[in-house]
């Protein structure tokens, strides 16, 4: 039979000789790893012994759409073929609060000198149900001038036939780009997390909200609305291109449509010039159809037939009348 062979002593030298350290990297990610993991075992710890009561949630999420403030820039409106309509992203991270115990997180997947590739995550601590989306930010920005000095990565043409410039974005640029496209995602994912009965619930007290402040009066939210899109750059004027009418005039609905639109801006859903070229292009589909309507009409219309005038008979074959009463006269045997 074979021996099994002992196990190997160690010498006086390799005893002496030290382990293998790990560098400092590889220390710097053992220990981060070791507190993001520390970190979500409590998080989830306080979730189960805090658990939500969603009656205390609803109560929340109806105090927060009674006040005129949040109603204000609680719903976006983006004016694109029949109109988009919902819960902007300053509803949704509200709803998120008074839920308690949902995690929202961001990590960057991966970045080259283009763009930079961002996974969005939104947990719910208490289910352990778990979402997520990469958003792409573009380190590029669009321009319709060419800023004197700088060389564009490329050039487009848009759709009036005029050129767009495509430059290096600033930090600044790249960063407000970023922000939006992570909130629009955190509000997307949020959605999936908060009851639809009780958004549907909240977005109705805060229409009624508005349907108050603007009844009680009208030309101080008038006012207020167009201030703010002042600070936006958008001009008066270009509020009542819009409109097709004084401001002085606008109605509930359009006051309602127009302080959507404002949230939509805020929240980078869309543009005030994306929103002017939507509105022209709606402008010129209505007059073309107005004008093939016009010329379908006047196709069908019957046409007026004119009326002939009876052939008179040649002279020759003209009865006298005295023959038509000789006539008349035999007819009856006289």
């Amino acid at each position: 039979m074979e021996q099994a062979m002992p196990p190997a002593i160690a010498t006086p030298e390799q005893q002496m000789m030290p382990a293998v350290a790990p560098s400092a990297s590889e220390s710097a990610a053992f220990a981060m790893a070791a507190q993001q993991k520390a970190i979500v075992e409590a998080r989830y710890k306080m979730a189960l012994a805090r658990p939500r009561d969603l009656d205390m949630v609803r109560q929340a999420m109806l105090k927060d759409a009674r006040r005129p403030s949040f109603a204000n820039v609680a719903i976006y409106h983006k004016p694109v073929g029949k109109g988009i309509e919902g819960p902007s992203i300053r509803f949704v991270e509200a709803a998120i609060r008074n839920m308690t115990n949902i995690l929202t997180e961001t990590a960057t997947v991966s970045e080259d000198d283009e763009r930079r590739v961002i996974r969005v995550a939104v947990s719910d601590l208490e289910t352990n149900t778990y979402f997520s989306q990469d958003v792409t930010v573009t380190k590029t920005v669009e321009r319709a001038k060419l800023p004197q000095g700088e060389k564009p990565i490329r050039v487009r043409t848009n759709s009036y036939g005029k050129p767009v410039y495509i430059l290096h974005g600033t930090d600044d640029d790249i960063l407000n780009k970023q922000n939006a496209l992570i909130s629009k995602a955190v509000r997307t994912l949020g959605l999936r997390l908060i009851p639809g009965d009780l958004v549907d619930e909240a977005l109705w007290y805060v229409r009624q909200t508005m349907q108050k402040q603007d009844a009680a009066d009208p030309d101080a939210a008038k006012n207020r609305l167009i201030d703010a899109f002042a600070q936006l750059g958008v001009a008066v004027e270009s509020l009542k291109d819009y409109v097709g009418h004084e401001l002085s005039a606008l109605d509930p609905n359009e006051l309602q449509t127009l302080r959507a639109i404002y949230s939509a801006i805020k929240d980078g859903e869309t543009s005030w010039k994306a929103v002017m070229d939507d509105k022209a292009e709606k402008d010129a589909e209505a007059k073309q159809s107005a004008k093939n309507g016009k010329i379908a009409a006047a196709k069908a219309a019957p046409k007026q037939e004119t009326k002939k005038e009876p052939e008179q008979p040649a002279s020759g074959d003209a009865p006298t009348p005295e023959s038509s009463t000789t006539e008349d006269n035999d007819m009856f045997g006289d």
